[in-house]
């Protein structure tokens, strides 16, 4: 797979949610054999993050509820508050046209393409902010992509990131019925497989310090 996207759209980060986010990086410590920096606090959206470099422009996102932030209610975005085990939930496009891509997902549910501005403080400090399709609160795992534009911020994530040597191998998705979103697929401009299978999932194939390793 073409790591930067799929037919010119390009990944920019990848949403895997967990329930301790302390814990879920001393896990995939051991795992890849690399430590996930710590992110930030998104104050808007009362969740937390650490993040993986994978190379190319994209990074990993380990994604937790904040529950000192008692401003945001439940239930918060990226299935923080249903979610039934530790895995990826939802994945995002760059976009260089929002209002494009909102009016694209907006034909296929009519919330999924509500454009919301978000921030973070980084850990040294620095301020990022961007727009973005919002991405709901259910279901747990989302196959259709939200959209994002920094162009708010001075930086992307992924560049203030230190070569962790991990590399995106192969990014697709199951469902039961694979053609369900073969539509705003074809809208977006993406190719993006998915698999027959009872269960909805995102699945991630990467290339670690520890070798190749499925998520």
């Amino acid at each position: 797979m073409d790591t930067n996207g799929y037919k010119g759209r390009s990944i920019d980060h990848l949403v895997y949610t967990v329930f301790d986010l302390d814990k879920s990086m001393d896990d995939f410590e051991t795992r890849l054999g690399i430590r996930p920096i710590f992110g930030g606090y998104h104050q808007t959206f009362g969740t937390k993050n650490a993040l993986i470099n994978l190379d190319s422009g994209i990074y990993l996102e380990l994604l937790a509820s904040d529950n000192t932030n008692k401003v945001i209610k439940k239930p918060r975005w990226m299935g923080v508050d249903v979610l039934t085990k530790e895995q990826l939930t939802r994945w995002a496009l760059k976009s260089t046209d929002l209002e494009l891509d909102s009016r694209i997902l907006k034909k296929h549910h009519p919330d999924m393409g509500r454009i919301m501005e978000g921030s973070r403080t980084m850990a040294n400090s620095a301020l990022l902010q961007w727009e973005l399709s919002k991405p709901l609160p259910l279901p747990e795992v989302e196959l259709i992509p939200f959209c994002i534009d920094w162009g708010s911020s001075e930086i992307h994530p992924h560049q203030a990131l230190p070569d962790m040597g991990c590399t995106l191998i192969e990014l697709y998705g199951t469902h039961p019925n694979p053609k369900a979103y073969n539509k705003v697929f074809a809208g977006l401009g993406i190719d993006f497989r998915v698999e027959k299978s009872p269960q909805i999932c995102l699945k991630l194939v990467l290339e670690s310090p520890r070798g190749t390793v499925i998520l």
